[in-house]
């Protein structure tokens, strides 16, 4: 895929308590500044053309396919499809289904796709016995979309119990409606709804733009370009997103889990740290903690997860990401939202188009030519 124009109940519960007790307790010692930890990728399935996973009920692990398959992952390998909206998306350009999350308690799962007509849509469904419940699907939310590209669509559920749905700016090159700084539009933006609180949804009464008439109220942060991946830190509860650049820059954003939201993060008058064409600098611009410019390999940062997992101690509290082009899985070494270091892991996921953690914090990465390969220590 391409991210640029160029281009059982118990243990479900018992995986509840462990997120809840991350997400209120302190965060793990990270590991020691320049410590470099050693891992390898172990490939555990193999799918069809997957685009993003979620951690699922039972231990689970559950693989979207961007065709409009998803799949479920376990120790025996991936199933068979649990559920199939392949006639109705479209795989044009960057569309397909995006994005999946299952709220606290394993209770609802969503799904994130574009459908026939290219608008991006939130749907919902019941689970009961760790399984969709097909009758009671209902959408919760749709976008219309100008182009076929920066579609974003991934979904998670915060810290909070809300749902945050990423969107990218529109489309084409250059956000040539001006999406990413408008307020009145949901382009460009991260979201943030209580798909349980109202029909199709609510609005959290703390949302930053509330009370502003010239503003969406779903909006939570703005001035992004193509949020392909977001993740909160499972033992701090910050927010972190990887905003794919235009042509010089890709950027990793940070928002500390005491936002009250409201960040603007500069695109298209910013890409990265950079003016974008001429543009001026935004008094409110939140710089991100961490950019790469595009003169290797890399084209298309593929953003992931903090590592709160047990298997790797080297890794905790490091931002685990990737890149579309090139591949390579790398770490940040973060304290208090500045990157401390920056390390490659020496492992290639080929074109990485998604990170997935599973329920107890260790993390996969997936290929879109279709392997899915959990990160081991070496």
């Amino acid at each position: 895929m391409k991210f640029r124009t160029r281009s059982s109940a118990i243990i479900g519960a018992i995986c509840l308590v462990a997120s809840l007790a991350l997400t209120t307790a302190s965060a793990d010692e990270p590991a020691a500044p320049g410590q470099a930890a050693k891992v390898t990728l172990k490939k555990v399935a193999t799918a069809q053309n997957p685009s993003a996973g979620a951690a699922g009920p039972g231990g689970t692990v559950w693989i979207a396919e961007r065709a409009g398959t998803v799949r479920v992952l376990s120790p025996k390998g991936l199933g068979e499809p649990v559920l199939d909206i392949s006639g109705e998306t479209t795989t044009d350009g960057e569309r397909g289904l995006l994005g999946i999350a299952f709220d606290k308690r394993f209770a609802h799962f969503y799904i994130s796709f574009t459908n026939l007509e290219g608008t991006s849509t939130v749907d919902e469904f019941a689970v009961r016995g760790g399984k969709i419940q097909p009758n009671t699907r209902r959408t919760v939310l749709t976008q219309t979309q100008p182009y076929s590209n920066h579609n974003g669509g991934d979904i998670k559920f915060g810290p909070d119990g809300y749902l945050y749905i990423a969107f990218g700016d529109g489309g084409a090159g250059g956000d040539p409606h001006g999406n990413g700084q408008n307020l009145d539009t949901l382009l460009g933006k991260m979201l943030r709804i209580d798909p349980s609180g109202g029909k199709p949804y609510a609005i959290p009464p703390d949302n930053p733009f509330v009370n502003d008439p010239n503003a969406r109220d779903e909006i939570w942060a703005y001035g992004l370009r193509n949020p392909w991946r977001f993740s909160f830190d499972a033992g701090t509860g910050d927010l972190l997103i990887g905003d794919v650049g235009q042509s010089d820059w890709e950027e990793i954003d940070w928002a500390p889990a005491s936002s009250k939201g409201g960040e603007n993060y500069g695109w298209s008058q910013m890409e990265g740290t950079h003016p974008f064409r001429g543009g001026t600098e935004p008094a409110n611009h939140v710089p991100p903690i961490h950019e790469y410019d595009r003169t290797g390999l890399g084209c298309s940062v593929i953003g992931g997860f903090v590592y709160r997992g047990k298997a790797i101690p080297d890794l905790k509290g490091q931002y685990v990401f990737s890149d579309y082009c090139d591949g390579t899985v790398r770490a940040l070494q973060l304290e208090n939202g500045k990157v401390t270091g920056v390390s490659d892991l020496g492992v290639n996921g080929g074109e990485t188009v998604s990170l997935v953690q599973g329920c107890k914090g260790e993390l996969y990465v997936l290929g879109i030519a279709g392997s899915i390969s959990r990160i081991d220590p070496a």
